[in-house]
């Protein structure tokens, strides 16, 4: 019998299923599995920085995507990053090395004696194989798991060197996919209640930011005239947000989307759950006079939502089928299919925005400022990831987003997602220009993957706006009630001297006629030499929400 090792066969099925790209950061656990390594390595200084990155690559891809992590270490240090990924549902594998099997249970340095429940309560599965022979059977189990977000898989580094037979590798060489396909009676039935409804309104969350999805939201949306929000919390854009039936972003609070819903008959939602609040603002989740039906391929948001209908089913099917039901067609909305015929970098106006507001300090701009130029300056099909929090406002007052795929948020929350995340996004589609637009309250807490952008050549756009605070906190404080609340000041840092040490070309900007310019180069510096930028811009402090 032709036998080989467990890391031959590992490696083989990587190949199968076409994970050519991997990111980690390893350690001796690690080493024995990497060698001989079929994939692109992207190096990340930090865990949370590797699943970043690899979260952002898998939103893009939409393919399971491998990571590699120290041991019990390294995944703790992953795991503020992984509730983005666990919120988002990235297909994500991540392994991670044991020590040998032999010196797990004294509990010897690097052994991680219940490995399989350190991520648990995180992902959607959790592994580590009771034997050698099965670990390219869990690993095949592990990537059509990702299916439906992050799994774990532990696995001793002695296993990687194991002999197994060699027709296993072609035994696990399988596909699993799904035919599942939403029912035409229930399509109708949505149309007829919505037909038949007086004031219906439509909630779209983050699962139909596609561009299967996007022209038929719009054409929907136009055919019947309804007023759309976009799902509270929202890490992904499913709608253009110039677009003049779109009302904006729900609060998230209980009181404000109850009062916002409350005015309607019947709430659509689709692609969100319902609902995921965030600052605690009781009230009445919904007025006993309007309905609500939640379409959404997640079980367990459906199982736990407080109130409302729900329909497990595709959420990008079922809006397309729904759609098509009520004769709704696109009429030439922009995408990356029927692009604007004028310039890209400036379509045409949904309606007017109104001009940006402005700084009274010298060398500070006002937010607006900033993304206004961005607007104006970056091609029109660009991809922005963002986690300054506190600009929130003043990002969706100025930006005109037309196409699937340009906004990116931290869903969960957890700080220092953007930045990394927006590398992989760039490394998944080089095609479409990226810019990254952190706080300077989030770029401490992954700065280093500066590093991997020079040292890959990842042409992303990084937009550092500083305004030396948590600003996001200074609001939450006033509105719990909190005065002066410690550990808000960050000072002054020079981000500019941190970037050109880690090699990459960066500048201050002044006036917004410098970022203009600076903005211009970095543009053409990324598509002709695919190279990273850092701009740094002092900014005013704004708040999350407008008053």
């Amino acid at each position: 019998m032709t036998t080989v090792s467990v890391r031959h066969a590992v490696h083989e099925l990587m190949a199968f299923h076409g994970m050519t790209t991997m990111f980690g950061n390893p350690g001796s656990n690690e080493l024995p599995f990497l060698k001989d390594l079929p994939a692109r390595y992207i190096l990340g200084l930090h865990e949370a920085t590797v699943v970043a990155m690899a979260d952002g690559y898998s939103q893009i891809t939409d393919r399971p995507t491998l990571i590699n992590l120290h041991a019990a270490s390294g995944t703790s240090n992953g795991l503020g990053a992984l509730t983005n990924s666990v919120i988002s549902r990235s297909k994500l594998v991540i392994t991670a090395g044991q020590q040998v099997r032999d010196m797990v249970g004294p509990e010897v340095m690097l052994a991680n004696v219940q490995a399989s429940k350190l991520a648990e309560p995180l992902v959607h599965q959790s592994l580590e194989p009771l034997s050698a022979a099965d670990v390219p059977r869990a690993f095949s189990q592990s990537v059509f798991a990702s299916e439906h977000g992050p799994v774990y898989l532990s696995v001793p580094y002695d296993d990687w060197d194991a002999e197994v037979p060699a027709s296993l590798i072609n035994q696990l060489s399988r596909t699993v996919s799904s035919a599942r396909t939403i029912d035409p009676k229930v399509v109708s039935e949505l149309a007829d209640r919505l037909q038949a409804s007086t004031n219906p309104v439509l909630v779209l969350g983050p699962d139909v930011d596609d561009e299967r999805a996007w022209q038929s939201s719009t054409a929907l949306a136009e055919a019947l005239d309804l007023p759309v929000w976009a799902a509270p919390s929202l890490s992904r854009l499913p709608f253009p947000n110039q677009h003049p039936n779109f009302r904006g972003v729900l609060p998230a609070g209980i009181a404000p989307i109850g009062e916002i819903l409350g005015a309607h008959d019947l709430a659509l939602v689709i692609g969100a759950p319902v609902f995921r609040y965030h600052q605690w603002q009781p009230g009445e989740y919904l007025p006993e006079t309007t309905e609500l039906i939640q379409i959404g391929e997640d079980a367990a948001a459906a199982a736990r939502a407080p109130f409302g209908d729900a329909l497990i089913a595709d959420p990008i099917e079922a809006i397309i089928s729904l759609a098509a039901e009520l004769g709704a067609t696109a009429q030439g909305n922009p995408s990356p299919t029927n692009p604007s015929p004028a310039n890209p970098a400036t379509p045409p106006e949904y309606s007017q925005i109104e001009p940006a507001a402005t700084s009274a300090v010298d060398g500070v701009l006002h937010p607006e400022e900033v993304f206004a130029t961005l607007r104006e300056t970056m091609p029109a099909d660009t991809r922005f990831v963002v986690e300054s929090t506190s600009t929130n406002a003043a990002f969706w007052a100025q930006m005109d987003l037309r196409h699937p795929g340009s906004y990116f948020f931290p869903a969960s929350g957890g700080l220092g997602w953007g930045l990394p995340a927006s590398m992989g996004v760039a490394l998944a589609d080089p095609d479409r220009p990226v810019v990254a637009i952190i706080g300077d309250g989030s770029a401490h807490y992954s700065i280093s993957a500066l590093r991997t952008a020079v040292e890959e050549n990842i042409p992303v756009i990084i937009i550092l706006l500083r305004n030396g605070t948590y600003g996001a906190l200074d609001w939450f404080a006033d509105m719990l009630g909190v005065d002066k609340a410690p550990g808000l000041d960050l000072g002054e840092v020079d981000f500019v001297s941190i970037a050109t040490g880690y090699q990459m070309t960066a500048a201050h900007a002044e006036t917004t006629t410098e970022l203009q310019q600076l903005i211009t180069e970095a543009a053409d510096r990324a598509r002709e030499r695919r190279t990273p930028t850092f701009i740094e811009v002092n900014t005013e402090k704004t708040r999350p929400e407008k008053k």
